[in-house]
């Protein structure tokens, strides 16, 4: 049965961090600001990613610390929610988890739990909105965990797999074996993957028709010039992860 979250006609355009308008001066990625931007737009999925403040708030944002968006050295985890409130006023203003789950209700969420201290908080709160989320970490036991926790919230997101279990699938592809192919995606909604990892390509006519197979969607990122998009979806990819919702929009409309 498909999740409700893929409910939506393809492809899916997730816009990454939220939407940044080129011309935009002061707005930063993963705020209030670029999540309202991404909705003008007429985007459905958005991805963001999970820390904890020093509050036990989740909040969303990319970096374990301030430093890249805000000049700030310190750790997420070491500043307060009022204090972050205010350092991010000037660039888009702050957006935590539940902030952004009841102000957008129309969009659905991609959601990458970062630290490992967030991933039982961040399931509890998406537990009642599990039909507009999709949970996934680079770390599987990280994710597993914030999937537990949103189960026992009373929900069932969709999921992504982490990095193990991509390796775990691309050395199964490799092989051509399909039960270690179908162990590998065991539990699996989507595959979210860069085209490319170093030398190494991951996305293949094979890897996509070895998802497929097992039911299951193919997500690339991130993809943000037109060529790379067409290319991409002409080869079957469900999905685009791009920082440039806006061209994107217009590649998939040509598509459909």
């Amino acid at each position: 049965m498909t999740h409700p979250y893929f409910a939506s006609e393809r492809p899916r355009i997730l816009a990454h961090r939220g939407f940044v308008p080129p011309d935009s001066e002061g707005i930063v990625e993963n705020t209030f600001a670029a999540f309202a931007a991404a909705h003008a737009l007429g985007v459905r999925y958005v991805e963001s990613d999970c820390h904890l403040s020093a509050d036990g708030t989740v909040i969303l944002f990319h970096d374990a610390d301030l430093s890249r968006v805000t000049g700030d050295p310190r750790p997420i985890a070491d500043v307060g929610d009022r204090e972050l409130e205010a350092l991010m006023a000037d660039r888009g203003g702050l957006v935590t988890l539940a902030q952004a789950l009841d102000a957008f209700p129309s969009l659905l969420f991609n959601l990458d739990v970062k630290a490992d201290a967030a991933a039982e908080r961040v399931g509890q709160l998406v537990g009642p909105y599990a039909d507009r989320v999709l949970l996934t970490s680079f770390s599987d036991r990280t994710r597993e965990r914030a999937l537990r926790a949103a189960r026992a919230a009373g929900g069932r997101p969709a999921t992504s797999a982490g990095t193990i279990r991509i390796a775990a699938l691309v050395a199964a592809v490799a092989s051509g074996v399909p039960w270690l192919m179908s162990r590998a995606l065991r539990g699996i909604d989507a595959v979210q993957v860069p085209e490319r990892r170093g030398l190494v390509r991951i996305v293949s006519p094979r890897m996509i028709r070895a998802v497929h197979r097992a039911g299951v969607e193919m997500h690339v990122w991130t993809v943000n010039d037109a060529d790379g998009m067409r290319r991409l979806l002409a080869a079957g990819v469900d999905g685009i992860v791009t920082d440039r919702a806006d061209r994107a929009m217009t590649v998939a409309a040509g598509e459909r």
